[in-house]
């Protein structure tokens, strides 16, 4: 049976939760230390761990058919590539930081100014958009350094928590563009191996919305079941089952996990007690 090959990251931040993502869908991988290619022992899936630079090319030849990869760097080398899911994970953006002394009023301060960076073709398209043309250095590595030694005015790079700007005295001025991890297929993907991809993306998406989500049970009494009900979006509606002591039911849902703590507040104020919250595994609909 053909295997679906998928392209991961080998190292760096998006290869830990990659792989997570495929164990929480049940597919197991073989993976032995230092491993470039590994096998799922029970789903027609061969891993391939590859330097994230690389990726876009082989999903564009054909040599991987999917890849778990972050946007940006699909922005920046690979917007001919189709994103098939966004995976809510490893989330970023990609922004402009100058030494934190100087002062800025607009993109037009860098015209003519160095920028370093390792995404040049997303940097060249966003001053293009405001008639602005920096001297763009590439760099591949430690960006944020360049500013302190001279070698340029600003940088360009991922920006996450924004500590390692503030640990190389840089400030963020703008934000080019929002990222996270994704995945993405090959545009030459075989009909055969499409199967498979879909089989793995109905797992996959079951696992997302079982992230984003909540299972909620609360007791509340009956003459306030209407008005809780009224609050609760649930996968359809609320299961409601009655208890033993009598004029009081059970009821159980689903909730955003976003919206958790605003919901919680509503259902006390409406009597709601005894409330437990669960995290869902896997959620199919």
């Amino acid at each position: 049976m053909s295997k679906l090959k998928i392209a991961v990251q080998k190292d760096g931040r998006l290869n830990k939760e990659s792989l997570q993502i495929l164990k929480d869908a049940g597919i197991y991988i073989e993976n032995g230390k230092d491993q470039l290619k590994a096998s799922a022992s029970n789903f027609p899936l061969e891993v391939l761990y590859l330097r994230n630079s690389d990726i876009p090319q082989y999903l564009r030849d054909g040599v991987v058919d999917i890849a778990i990869i972050g946007e940006n760097l699909l922005i920046e080398k690979g917007k001919d590539i189709q994103i098939v899911e966004r995976l809510g994970f490893s989330k970023c953006r990609v922004s402009l930081a100058i030494p934190k002394n100087n002062k800025y009023k607009s993109i037009q301060d860098l015209n003519g100014k160095k920028i370093a960076t390792s995404y040049p073709n997303t940097v060249k398209e966003y001053f293009a958009k405001f008639n602005v043309t920096p001297d763009i250095h590439l760099i591949n590595g430690s960006v944020e350094i360049a500013p302190n030694i001279g070698l340029a005015d600003a940088i360009v790079d991922i920006v996450s928590s924004g500590s390692t700007l503030f640990k190389n005295n840089l400030k963020e001025v703008e934000v080019f563009l929002k990222s996270e991890a994704v995945l993405a297929a090959s545009p030459i993907i075989s009909e055969e191996r499409q199967k498979i991809l879909n089989t793995l993306q109905f797992r996959i998406q079951a696992v997302l919305k079982a992230r984003k989500s909540r299972y909620i049970l609360m007791n509340a009494p009956n003459d306030k079941i209407q008005d809780i009900i009224k609050i609760l979006p649930g996968m359809r509606s609320p299961t409601v089952l009655p208890l033993a002591e009598e004029g009081w039911s059970s009821i159980h849902t689903v909730i955003a996990k976003d919206t958790f703590w605003e919901v919680i507040d509503e259902l006390k104020t409406l009597g709601a007690e005894g409330l437990l919250v669960v995290p869902i595994e896997k959620m199919v609909l």
